[in-house]
């Protein structure tokens, strides 16, 4: 159990959050949102909740295996909603480079982007690196509900929770022997 004092959130498409809370992916590509308030991306916490979001999912930009996702994703879900409900809990084990698109190629099978949008990802804003960030996840026993705050919407990769949670009780969604052999896998594929 961990007891958060400034609790943070990373934003990420809810398709990709799903993925990750099923353990069939366990790292995020990611350059910044178009909102943010840097001009590049940083790792502003290394253990944060994970925040879906619901802007800008397109069901082309994901492999065809996880095409058909994104409508379940986005039930119980409005612009309006009052209420964000956090399933996710993760700690950044690595936060990877990407300079070129050899690099990107090399971990392809390993996530659930088309080849396009990853590439695209890569080239956008093409001085700064894209940032492949390893994640170890978790599944919140007890989902969080936090009233829904401006802040908390719009393309921005890292949000403060703008009120106390209770103490953290999670389980990992990969056993470590799993998630080791998956992290090997990335490792290796991009040596």
């Amino acid at each position: 159990m961990i007891q958060q004092a400034n609790p943070v959130a990373f934003k990420e498409w809810a398709v990709t959050v799903d993925s990750l809370l099923k353990g069939e992916l366990i790292f995020v590509l990611r350059k910044g949102g178009i909102s943010e308030e840097t001009k590049h991306f940083a790792l502003s916490s290394h253990q944060f909740y994970l925040m879906p979001a619901y802007e800008h999912q397109k069901e082309h930009l994901l492999k065809p295996a996880y095409q058909g996702r994104i409508p379940d994703t986005m039930k119980g879900w409005s612009p309006d909603q009052s209420e964000m409900k956090l399933e996710g809990y993760a700690e950044a084990v690595e936060d990877i480079l990407i300079h070129d698109m050899d690099k990107l190629k090399a971990v392809s099978n390993l996530h659930i982007w088309t080849d396009q949008f990853a590439e695209e990802r890569l080239k956008w804003k093409k001085t700064e690196p894209l940032h492949l960030i390893v994640l170890r996840v978790y599944r919140l026993m007890e989902p969080v509900t936090t009233a829904m705050q401006d802040a908390y919407r719009g393309c921005r990769s890292w949000v403060n929770i703008e009120e106390s949670l209770p103490e953290l009780q999670y389980e990992p969604v990969l056993t470590d022997e799993q998630f080791s052999i998956k992290y090997k896998e990335l490792k290796l594929a991009l040596t």
